[in-house]
């Protein structure tokens, strides 16, 4: 998990109960009245409190009674920053402690308990053995459920990162220059998403010259760029706590053969084919399948060998993706990537990438940088 940098993430915070609402729906329709939250980044979504645990034990438990009343409990380490103002009951504990009978003490034994994937098993296997709940089911979907329809705020945070990315790949192309490396350009990224007002990147750059875009996940290095090749920008930051990731491809130097053209406008076509259905009750399935039978009509199914994009907040992959196996309808304040691609090995690679928003009646584009085959330098 990436940290947070400290402009972005407060440690303090108040629980926010609409959230926690959302959160506790979910899980009654899976049948739960009580969770454990061990993600970091979803106990910050709940309550606005930043920490990065290392090895220690740390948790915010919810629970709803039968009557409907939500009560929360945060389980913290006395080395970590004060959460007295968090809005829930703080237990605290210290290096030499077991913070498994406190936990025992807050949850309610005959009944199941939801947690979380991020729950490790030396702090699942004692509650077990302690009885701390009737069974124990994996509640990881009710909160992923709930950050996966963004409010307002959200939303207007991540038009802002998406935003800075467009200008960021102005910088990118602007750096392009025969003899420049793959790395050069990537390890310059950071300072300049810093500059544009955002305080990290949201995952490691993919900076692709020629071939090297056939590989879609390919790590920058110390390939040059020559005249002809083929250069692939695939970036995000992170701003304010909200992730931005796209993707364009560019020419450089001279245009394209008649094959890379194809290659690029069947690519573009497929993007764009994905994002003309995005509308509340397609599936996440359906608007795969739009763009996946471009590139298979087009003769290069077999070479676009990903799906065809995940959701995306607070973290550059969130649960959900938009792939052929994934049959949920989307909904509004739904976030994600549309970013079909073709990669012929030691030939050639494109994949055109935006982040969309789902809206009442279709769908927001948060990138503007344009998608239209361009030739660079």
């Amino acid at each position: 998990m990436n940290t947070p940098d400290k402009d972005c993430f407060s440690p303090s915070g108040t629980l926010d109960l609409a959230r926690a609402r959302r959160v506790m729906d979910n899980l009654e329709r899976r049948g739960m009245r009580q969770m454990l939250v061990a993600d970091p980044m979803s106990i910050w979504y709940l309550t606005g409190y930043w920490n990065v645990p290392y090895e220690r034990f740390y948790a915010l438990y919810l629970a709803r009674n039968e009557a409907g009343r939500l009560g929360a409990t945060m389980f913290c380490n006395r080395l970590f920053p004060d959460a007295t103002h968090v809005g829930a009951r703080v237990v605290t504990f210290d290096d030499t402690e077991d913070p498994i009978p406190l936990v025992a003490e807050a949850t309610n034994h005959d009944k199941p308990l939801g947690v979380d994937k991020v729950l490790a098993a030396r702090w699942l296997l004692p509650m077990m053995e302690a009885g701390c709940a009737s069974g124990y089911h994996l509640g990881s979907a009710a909160v992923d459920d709930a950050r996966a329809i963004k409010d307002a705020r959200e939303l207007d945070l991540m038009r802002a990162a998406s935003a800075t990315n467009d200008r960021a790949m102005e910088w990118l192309v602007a750096q392009l220059h025969e003899g420049v490396t793959e790395h050069q350009i990537a390890s310059g990224l950071l300072a300049e998403y810093r500059r544009l007002g955002a305080q990290d990147v949201s995952f490691t750059p993919i900076v692709s010259f020629g071939a090297n875009a056939a590989d879609p996940h390919h790590e920058p290095d110390g390939t040059v760029l020559h005249k002809g090749d083929l250069v692939l920008f695939d970036v995000g930051c992170k701003q304010d706590g909200y992730c931005s990731d796209m993707t364009r491809t560019f020419f450089f130097g001279a245009e394209p053969s008649a094959h890379e053209r194809q290659v690029y406008e069947t690519v573009r076509a497929a993007n764009e084919a994905a994002e003309a259905i995005v509308a509340p009750g397609v599936t996440f399935a359906q608007i795969d399948r739009a763009a996946r039978k471009v590139i298979e009509d087009a003769g290069w199914g077999p070479y676009f060998t990903h799906r065809l994009g995940h959701q995306i907040g607070l973290e550059d992959h969130e649960p959900g993706d938009v792939s052929s196996t994934h049959d949920e309808p989307v909904r509004p304040g739904m976030c994600f990537s549309i970013e079909p691609g073709i990669y012929l090995p030691g030939d050639t690679g494109v994949r055109i990438e935006d982040l969309v928003i789902v809206t009442e009646d279709g769908c927001e584009v948060m990138n503007s940088y344009p998608k239209q085959l361009t030739v660079v330098g």
